[in-house]
């Protein structure tokens, strides 16, 4: 079997103009539009420059010599030596070309005569009353006029002085040109790496993300556009950072936290299994029990750390909130939910209507773990009270406290940190995450959580949170 070579690579598309214009850098395209702006302006100038002065010069050469063949006309007659009447101007005219045709084609005149065709001959008869044309054989300009009946005078001067001067125009022109085509690419280069400094430090620096993992901020000069972007790119360097941050702080925390019951339930199994091994003590009853149970709430332990973990770092991932959520159904809920998991607690709830935009499985979550906290603190046939009310007129506050020892005030700013446990909670079960859990639906909702001392003499645990008392349509 033959396996077919592969297809040759498309060379059409590899030197395509817009393949070849994809590899031109940007600050060379800057440079190649300043010079090509520059050009076509160079370009159109020195045309209409060009232009307007050759009309010029041609219209003043044919002012002056119809001015001249006029004046010469109409002057005075001197007789020549062959007893023939001519203008005067046959004697004075300088740079200038004359003679008087007739009517029947006879010309009179010095030995160095303007050219001659029918357009003169046609004035002479009177059928036209002058001409002016362009002589492409002796490159002069000529002019005709009637002189007296039956005649007209001729004159012609030359071109090559005027062209000489339109040659030297257009030389100047196209060297000044030239020169501003140059100096255009040199400013274009200049201001295009001024410019794209500011980008070539970006580029840089996300090659260097890219490659090392280094987050450090581009120093930003300047308030322009690239300077707001370089603020931008600062922006998410220092949120990635936090993020990673944030990360690693978890990893580590966790692992902490893990390897305690993970020692303790290694070690249990590892006696219960040296045990049951041929001629080795066997533990009584009584121990045996005890580690059994040891395992089963190292295990329970585990799996409650666990579940914790999955939630924080589910809360850690940015999800859009944008259903209605009624906040009395989900309290109402979580303390379905927690009357099941405390009975001998009692709950003194009063709430208050109130809607705003959320995720109902987050915030249940959370007003849950504040209850779990509340029932876990408070002694057996405790009370617990539950408050929902308006803070303001944009902001509800849901108000959790107990009657149990309460926090310290050194602990409560650390209470909704991750894996914080205060001494007197140390030997309690419990991972250390349930409040944490509680801050990052609060933050996730635009609200806040605060940590103080209840009348009751137990913890106050409050959430505030963003919405309004009235109902919402649905968006």
């Amino acid at each position: 079997m033959t396996i077919p070579a592969p297809p040759p690579p498309d060379l059409d598309k590899q030197t395509s103009p817009k393949g070849r214009l994809q590899r031109v850098s940007l600050r060379n395209r800057v440079t190649w539009l300043a010079a090509i702006c520059v050009a076509g302006a160079v370009a159109l100038v020195s045309v209409a420059a060009f232009v307007t002065v050759r009309d010029s010069l041609y219209q003043q050469i044919d002012d002056n010599l119809t001015e001249r063949a006029v004046e010469a006309a109409e002057g005075p007659l001197v007789r020549t030596s062959d007893l023939q009447q001519v203008p005067v101007a046959f004697f004075v005219a300088a740079n200038f070309k004359i003679s008087v045709l007739s009517a029947d084609g006879l010309v009179v005149g010095p030995a160095d005569r303007p050219p001659m065709s029918l357009a003169e001959l046609a004035v002479a008869k009177g059928e036209t009353r002058d001409s002016l044309r362009t002589d492409q054989r002796t490159n002069s300009r000529v002019v005709a006029v009637p002189t007296g009946q039956n005649a007209a005078l001729v004159m012609s001067t030359s071109l090559q002085q005027t062209q000489r001067t339109l040659a030297q125009l257009s030389v100047v022109l196209v060297v000044m040109g030239g020169a501003g085509i140059l100096l255009a690419a040199a400013a274009g280069t200049a201001v295009a790496r001024a410019g794209l400094r500011p980008v070539q430090r970006l580029t840089a620096a996300t090659e260097r993300v890219a490659l090392t993992g280094d987050l450090r901020p581009i120093p930003v000069g300047g308030d322009d556009e690239l300077a707001r972007l370089t603020a931008s790119f600062n922006g998410m360097l220092s949120a990635l950072a936090e993020s990673q941050e944030r990360q690693r702080r978890l990893v580590a925390d966790a692992g902490h936290e893990l390897r305690t019951p993970l020692t303790s339930l290694r070690t249990n199994l590892e006696l219960l299994m040296a045990s049951a091994r041929p001629n080795a003590p066997e533990l009584s009853e009584q121990d045996r029990a005890e580690m059994f149970a040891d395992v089963q709430a190292q295990v329970t332990e585990l799996s409650a750390l666990v579940g914790d973990l999955v939630e924080l770092a589910r809360e850690d991932t940015p999800q859009a909130v944008h259903e209605p959520v009624d906040l009395i159904d989900v309290v109402e809920r979580a303390l379905s939910r927690a009357r099941r998991r405390a009975p001998r607690i009692e709950f003194d709830v009063r709430l208050e209507p109130w809607v705003m935009m959320g995720d109902a499985t987050a915030l249940e979550r959370a007003v849950l773990n504040l209850l779990d906290n509340a029932a876990k603190w408070s002694p057996d046939g405790g009370r617990v009270r539950v408050e929902l009310h308006p803070e303001d007129a944009d902001h509800t506050v849901l108000e959790v406290a107990d009657g149990g020892p309460g926090i310290a005030a050194a602990d409560r700013p650390y209470v909704f940190e991750r894996f914080y446990r205060s001494s007197d909670a140390r030997t309690l079960p419990g991972s250390g995450l349930g409040l944490s859990i509680v801050k990052q639906v609060a933050e996730r909702h635009g609200g806040t959580v605060w940590a103080g001392e209840a009348p009751e003499g137990g913890a106050l645990l409050r959430m505030s949170l963003p919405g309004r008392a009235q109902d919402i349509e649905q968006q």
